[in-house]
């Protein structure tokens, strides 16, 4: 089983919630399931339940709930800090459902003055660790510190909720850690979990009910992330996109270069043979162009774009370029020039794969283009097309976006899909707005990330544009309404 990090585990959280599966429904499967794996214990009369303040300790709450039906089992709960401070509205409905549950022992530890409640630890058979979870950054703080230690200086057999408290489950990195016997992870193995045994015991993964499509296909939870921003950042930190398109067409590159920056990114620069650089400029007065030398893209000009490469963070290139060998030619060497580079258009023509050595690629071809890039008919069924681009792009070392009725996403090792988008955005210029969505996002994030939620936000775009313009949105339409998804 492929393991995932807590990032990516937050995402298709966040992705169930948009599908319409509540947070609370996911922790009750998550607290039912520990309640089955103590329940399974020899022994198992005396349970101590420890829990913080986040929705690992609603999962342990759930858990207590569940043990406090069986009259054989005493079930008490220890919860780090007070009970005002728990931080979201699943966890805190579960702890207050533990009032209801005839639960003897219930204490809110806030220092380890509290002796009486440490007794606890001593006469427990089994604890339940729902301190931290996933969402551990930096050093353990008190009490929480405090309640690590009892857990570890008794002879109880520790379950652990998620990942033990203290352990980075991204890294496996931790200073003071539980020792537990075994850990419940849900829904798949987290990264810094493997190859951890002295920290985790066995580890047992737990289905707790998550929608395939939130992990299989690209949603809102993907895209959070990358709505943020520093309140002290400066221009250039959220991207500088190097647009080289134009000579044959004018209005191509323009409409990569306004969503780019409808995306996000704070600079983005237009180079473009001089016969369409004026009309290009025309369009906008955001748009910063660079004039080449004739009215092709040429080899003469690799000296001009290698400065501009430089000083970018993502290349963008092949919209409206022409078919040229001249064009050609001039592709194959600016493409070793680049570290990352999202292709799409005119310069799919003749591309040589894999990529240069150190040059992160992602295509964006539709499956006119995809035939031509593998020599083979698309396949029409979506499974059998998915597999298709799953291994052109491991083969050929590139991350591909298949467009569409459904967008296919991958990087030769996960598939992902994307629904968003309409019939309407058959329109021309659509494909070269998806091109600088994609460049913009790349400059934040890695290059499979970038495509999926590049693929997600051109065609939620498209959605809000066709629901006021139908059948006659424009490309330029699509544009207008990045915005509207890119807002937190």
């Amino acid at each position: 089983m492929q393991s995932i990090t807590p990032d990516r585990m937050k995402a298709i959280d966040t992705n169930c919630t948009h599908l319409g599966l509540k947070g609370i429904q996911l922790m009750e499967n998550a607290g039912a399931a520990i309640a089955r794996k103590v329940l399974s214990l020899d022994v198992h009369n005396n349970v101590l339940i420890v829990a913080g303040r986040g929705n690992n300790g609603g999962d342990a709450f759930v858990a207590a709930r569940h043990l406090s039906y069986y009259d054989n089992i005493r079930a008490r709960v220890i919860l780090a800090g007070k009970a005002s401070g728990i931080r979201t509205k699943d966890a805190l409905e579960n702890f207050n459902l533990l009032k209801h549950c005839g639960i003897k022992g219930l204490a809110e530890i806030t220092d380890s003055t509290q002796s009486d409640v440490f007794q606890w630890f001593k006469e427990a058979d089994v604890i339940v660790d729902g301190l931290l979870g996933t969402g551990i950054r930096g050093h353990v703080r008190e009490p929480e510190a405090t309640l690590i230690d009892a857990i570890n200086t008794g002879n109880s057999y520790v379950v652990a909720v998620d990942t033990p408290s203290g352990l980075d489950p991204a890294t496996g990195k931790g200073e003071n850690t539980v020792m537990a016997d075994t850990t419940l992870t849900f829904h798949r193995m987290k990264t810094g979990l493997e190859n951890q045994g002295e920290f985790t015991g066995d580890v047992e993964v737990i289905n707790i009910g998550v929608c395939r499509d939130a992990e299989d296909t690209v949603n809102r939870g993907d895209l959070e992330p990358l709505l943020k921003r520093r309140i002290d950042s400066h221009k250039g930190q959220s991207g500088r996109v190097l647009i080289i398109g134009g000579g044959r067409y004018s209005g191509a590159p323009a409409l990569s270069a306004m969503a780019a920056l409808r995306t996000g990114a704070d600079i983005v620069t237009i180079a473009t043979p001089t016969n369409v650089s004026d009309t290009i400029a025309s369009f906008s007065p955001n748009l910063i162009v660079r004039k080449l030398s004739s009215e092709i893209l040429h080899t003469n000009d690799i000296e001009i774009l290698k400065d501009l490469i430089h000083a970018h963070d993502v290349v963008v290139i092949g919209m409206g370029l022409g078919n040229e060998e001249t064009i050609h030619q001039a592709i194959h060497q600016i493409l070793p020039l680049c570290k990352k580079v999202v292709a799409d258009a005119d310069a799919l023509n003749e591309l040589q794969l894999p990529p240069p050595e150190n040059c992160e690629m992602i295509l964006t071809p539709h499956p006119g283009e995809f035939a031509r890039l593998t020599g083979k008919e698309v396949e029409k069924e979506l499974p059998a097309r998915a597999k298709m681009l799953h291994d052109f792009s491991r083969e050929n070392k590139v991350i591909t976006i298949l467009k569409g009725k459904t967008d296919i996403i991958s990087d030769g090792k996960y598939i992902r899909q994307n629904y968003s988008g309409n019939a309407g955005m058959s329109v021309g210029g659509t494909g070269d707005v998806l091109a600088g969505i994609v460049g913009a996002l790349f400059c934040r994030t890695d290059a499979f990330n970038a495509a999926c939620c590049g693929a997600f936000v051109n065609g939620e775009a498209g959605d809000v544009a066709f629901a006021k313009k139908g059948y006659g949105l424009l490309a330029t339409d699509v544009i207008e309404h990045i915005t509207d998804i890119m807002r937190q």
